[in-house]
């Protein structure tokens, strides 16, 4: 059975085993899948509320975006599991002799980059998970606002849990240019999203503090 098909109940169960998948790379990709959830659910809520009737289009743009979104994310808690596969059987390759040490060098170097392309997907689209929240938050019923906040956090921590997983594969990657053309496509989403999430919570906080 797929990860997704679990009970939320089951999935816990799974992840708190010794079994290496599920992990924090599809514990990171089902979080951002939830934050993008909540954005949508935000937006359902404010469409045709007197005092955002003006947005419903921008509404409904958003909830557009948000479907794919919350689908991409949720396959990657899949994608992840299945890229993980490769490298788990590369690390018990044999490496008493030279030779073997070398096909096992090489494969790993491969299955490394397989397991590290899951984690950078995901930070690409829980990026645009918080672009969703940054375009609703001024346009959202404020009844609701407090749900913007938590799904932005929850996207937050999502884009910081992906990019650890990042790190753990690419530290043991010997390919510099490859190192080198992760650290810039991580380092701009990292730092703009990160930035980008504390102000639509600080702005949540704000208005229900007045």
């Amino acid at each position: 059975m797929a990860l997704t098909e679990l009970s939320c109940k089951d999935y816990t169960i799974e992840l708190s085993s010794k079994k290496p998948v599920p992990g924090g790379g599809g514990a990171a990709a089902l979080t951002g899948s939830l934050g993008v959830a909540l954005n949508m659910m935000v937006a359902n809520f404010s469409k045709g509320k007197k005092k955002v009737i003006p947005f419903e289009k921008q509404h409904d743009d958003i909830l557009n975006k948000g479907e794919k979104l919350r689908i991409e994310l949720l396959n990657l808690v899949e994608k992840d599991a299945v890229n993980f596969e490769p490298l788990s059987k590369a690390y018990v390759m044999p490496s008493s002799t030279d030779e073997e040490k070398t096909i096992k060098h090489k494969e790993m170097q491969k299955c490394l980059k397989i397991a590290c392309s899951a984690p950078l997907e995901m930070m690409d689209l829980i990026f645009e998970g918080i672009n969703l929240h940054e375009e609703l938050v001024d346009i959202a019923s404020i009844t609701i606002i407090s749900d913007i906040g938590v799904g932005v956090q929850l996207l937050k921590a999502a884009l910081n849990s992906a990019y650890l997983n990042v790190l753990i594969n690419v530290s043991s990657i010997s390919d510099d240019n490859y190192i080198s053309d992760v650290k810039k496509r991580t380092e701009n989403l990292l730092v703009n999203g990160n930035k980008k999430a504390d102000e639509i919570y600080e702005k949540v906080l704000k208005i229900l503090e007045a």
